[in-house]
């Protein structure tokens, strides 16, 4: 999949730290008023750039909200491998991913870029398709951090259950931000026992 980000990839230290300072530009103006409202000029303005120079790197505003959300997803990806790493018994498996999803929605509850950024994906068709894409890619982090401990021939579930899961996760975080706080907490808590009981299904064939 091609997802448009930058238009042209920065190669000097120079040119990297010009396309850092834009994207700082947009992380501030975005956590001040949304992405909504902001403009290219604006985004050159407070980077202290030329718009020209902003174009070179950058198409439009889309692109870089994606580069800001591939920031987020590599980001989680990290945490989730760190997380997930050697992976023990079902019941270290259970008390990572809940720790994993508390972080998760943390994150979002903190950062109002990270909610602003993944708002768009009900309109934006390519951060649609980079957060499915994303889900795969932890999916199969997921699987590969788990599946010794399932029996070979519950597998092919693990894998199904691992991607329909990141997916899920997205969306009920999402959901959960929506909302007022109170509620949001409580969806979570129940989503969290969701993944709970299908963790223990998935696991139970091993002890």
């Amino acid at each position: 999949m091609t997802v448009e980000t930058a238009r042209r990839k920065p190669t000097q230290a120079r040119a990297r730290e010009r396309v850092e300072r834009i994207l700082a530009a947009a992380t501030d103006i975005v956590s001040e008023t949304g992405s909504e409202p902001m403009r290219m000029s604006e985004i050159a303005e407070r980077a202290g750039v030329p718009i020209g120079s902003l174009y070179q790197y950058f198409p439009d505003k889309a692109a870089i909200l994606r580069t800001l959300a591939i920031r987020v997803m590599e980001r989680v990806r990290q945490g989730l491998v760190a997380g997930f790493a050697e992976i023990r018994s079902a019941e270290d498996a259970i008390a990572r991913v809940d720790a994993s999803l508390t972080d998760y929605y943390r994150l979002f509850l903190e950062e109002p870029v990270v909610r602003d950024i993944w708002s768009g994906t009900q309109s934006d068709k390519a951060l649609q398709e980079l957060d499915i894409e994303d889900s795969r890619e932890n999916a199969r982090i997921f699987f590969a951090a788990l599946k010794h401990l399932v029996a070979r021939r519950d597998q092919a579930r693990l894998e199904a259950a691992s991607f329909l899961l990141m997916q899920l996760t997205g969306a009920a975080v999402r959901l959960a931000i929506a909302v007022d706080r109170k509620e949001g907490d409580r969806l979570m808590k129940e989503y969290r026992a969701l993944m709970r009981r299908e963790l223990e299904s998935l696991l139970q064939a091993q002890g």
